[in-house]
């Protein structure tokens, strides 16, 4: 009925100042929100190498991250959902930072070069290389894990493999595949006490990467 009465909408400087703090309350709130849930997954990030994907449960991890059991459950689903979003979290986070150094390397040897470089700050028995043998025991028994996980390779494998096929390797997702699969390889004997040299793994992926490759293709 005001607005009949009235050209313009009642300017009411209470309901100004309450508008005002209720988005400043929302937007605190969902503040806090965030930050509870980024503690929850890096303390999931923590927890599964120390305990194992099966030793964590919501009591440990609410613990670990400072909060109450039911605060987990508030922000996720479930338990499960929470340790699959942290690890495919780490899985992104990876797959991204291998894709900024690409952008600073200039060839394929350069760049299995500089990838197998960074296995060795790996021994098999650190937190991330356990972090990863979990996450794939987890995903063998865990279909919608299997899946996201699967989704994040295969976009970092087509990118990747763009990169090569630009720089005239051939079948470059196919190769990347078999670069992926050697580093996992790598990690998990590491895990089993083999130490294998980098070096001489990559002296042999090289011919796949290698300019002697390319010239051959090209004639």
């Amino acid at each position: 009925m005001v607005c009949f009465l009235y050209e313009r909408p009642v300017q009411l400087p209470w309901l100004r100042v309450a508008l005002v703090e209720g988005r400043r309350m929302v937007s605190s709130s969902t503040a806090r929100g965030i930050q509870v849930r980024r503690r929850l997954l890096a303390a999931a990030v923590e927890l599964i190498p120390e305990r194992g994907w099966v030793g964590v449960s919501t009591r440990v991890l609410a613990e670990r991250a400072g909060v109450t059991p039911s605060v987990v459950h508030y922000h996720f689903s479930s338990l499960s959902e929470l340790l699959n979003e942290a690890v495919v979290g780490v899985i992104r986070q990876a797959l991204a930072e291998v894709d900024a150094f690409l952008e600073t390397i200039e060839t394929p040897v350069g760049a299995v070069e500089a990838l197998f470089a960074s296995v060795e700050h790996y021994s098999g028995a650190d937190p991330m290389s356990r972090l990863t043998v979990e996450t794939y025991l987890a995903a063998g028994r865990d279909e919608r894990l299997r899946a996201r996980i699967a989704e994040v390779v295969d976009e970092f494998r087509r990118r990747f493999g763009r990169w090569l096929g630009e720089r005239g390797i051939p079948l470059p997702e196919q190769t990347v595949a078999v670069l992926v699969a050697a580093i996992d390889g790598l990690l998990l004997q590491r895990g089993l006490g083999a130490r294998l040299d980098a070096e001489s793994v990559v002296a042999v992926l090289r011919r796949l990467v290698g300019p002697d490759l390319v010239a051959e293709v090209g004639r």
